[in-house]
């Protein structure tokens, strides 16, 4: 069962008490396998017996299509971002994770907080108000950061993708037109970021410099573990 414990402040109306499902957050910087690896463990739970469900970072109803139109003309501040993410969270929080964890389900969740909190701590966010912004967040039954170097994750990137992203490149904020160096400047601040949370946030952390296969290995041996005592 996921404890109803957050990291600050309940959402009006949250329950207090257990509820049956297990909340399985896969976080890491671009490029290192995280989309790949919740599909794989999602087909993999449910092949078991499990039932299990996934969401990701802005793929909320409520807030998505604001967040890409915002991205696409480039004329939100970084606060004002910040709390466009922040919508996007708390709505499929109360519309996808909640009731996923209400009905038993395994919730698989492609980010989570520490993405969004990283990302503005890159912009200059104060650390205590991004923080305290996600305040009403659940406390996952368990945080797996997949962490990888740049030395691995520019060659798949490449391959994936062709050319790096504008925003995944902090682009936005960084001075200069070269996509290459900001995003290695860029990513290498969102690692620092990631690293310096792990601790506090209780990270699992998985070394993504590896092959897929390698990296799902250890995530179900661990997961395994998590799930043990749920009904399928």
């Amino acid at each position: 069962m996921t404890q109803m414990q957050t990291y600050g402040y309940p959402l009006p109306g949250m329950p207090d008490d257990e509820l049956p499902g297990k909340l399985i957050v896969i976080e890491g910087t671009d490029g290192v396998g995280r989309s790949t690896q919740v599909a794989l463990l999602r087909e993999w739970l449910e092949q078991n017996g499990y039932g299990a469900v996934q969401t990701g970072l802005a793929r909320s109803a409520l807030a998505a299509q604001g967040i890409n139109k915002a991205k696409q003309g480039n004329t939100l501040s970084p606060l004002t971002m910040d709390l466009f993410y922040a919508t996007d969270f708390v709505d499929r929080l109360e519309k996808e994770i909640l009731p996923a964890l209400r009905a038993g389900f395994v919730m698989l969740t492609d980010r989570y907080i520490y993405a969004p909190i990283a990302r503005a701590l890159a912009r200059g966010a104060d650390p205590d108000w991004i923080t305290s912004v996600y305040g009403f967040a659940i406390v996952p039954d368990a945080i797996f950061y997949l962490r990888a170097d740049l030395d691995s994750i520019v060659p798949r990137v490449l391959a994936s993708r062709g050319a790096f992203d504008y925003w995944e490149s902090g682009s936005d904020f960084l001075a200069g037109t070269d996509l290459y160096h900001n995003y290695i400047t860029y990513q290498t601040s969102i690692i620092q970021q990631f690293d310096s949370m792990a601790d506090r946030f209780k990270f699992r952390v998985i070394d993504a410099n590896r092959d897929v296969y390698p990296v799902f290995v250890d995530l179900k041996a661990q997961i395994s573990e998590i799930v043990a005592g749920m009904r399928r």
